[in-house]
């Protein structure tokens, strides 16, 4: 009787023994390799976005501008106080900022439209006073024609 007892708690003993290590093998996923394929992930992103006249920093710390990108080697020509140098693209670690868009012609646009925005209540000022000044000369006009009949 007490053999039938124990041969039932050993299975039980079993599932909560493979429970654990599949709770264990979960945590393990997420706290361990999806971050670091999140990294990977940005990482190959930050290098398909890279430009020329992008300032990047090396794995080695060495901070400079990239000036030619040659994707058949899979190399980076960077600029570092007029010391041109060929890396490896995996040798970027960051892109500390961005090379100016090209698209920066809506921008201009955008500030000449606000200036004349900010021109219009002025413009509409002076033509107050102009108009006021029109309706003046036709008053006088009017009583000089009126003198002279």
């Amino acid at each position: 009787m007490f053999d039938n007892l124990n041969i039932a708690a050993g299975a039980a003993g079993g599932y909560s023994t493979l429970i654990i290590l599949v709770v264990f093998l979960g945590l393990m996923y997420f706290l361990m390799l999806r971050p670091q394929q999140k990294q990977q992930k940005k990482h190959r992103d930050m290098m398909s976005e890279l430009k020329k006249g992008d300032h990047v920093i090396t794995i080695g710390r060495l901070h400079g501008v990239i000036d030619e990108i040659n994707q058949a080697d899979q190399t980076v020509t960077l600029d570092c106080d007029g010391i041109y140098l060929v890396f490896d693209l995996r040798a970027i670690a960051q892109v500390t900022s961005q090379a100016p868009q090209a698209v920066t012609a809506p921008a201009a646009n955008d500030a000449t439209s606000e200036a004349a925005s900010a021109d219009q209540p002025a413009e509409d000022a002076t033509e107050e006073p102009a108009s006021d000044a029109a309706a003046s000369d036709e008053t006088v006009e009017k009583t000089d024609d009126d003198s002279a009949k």
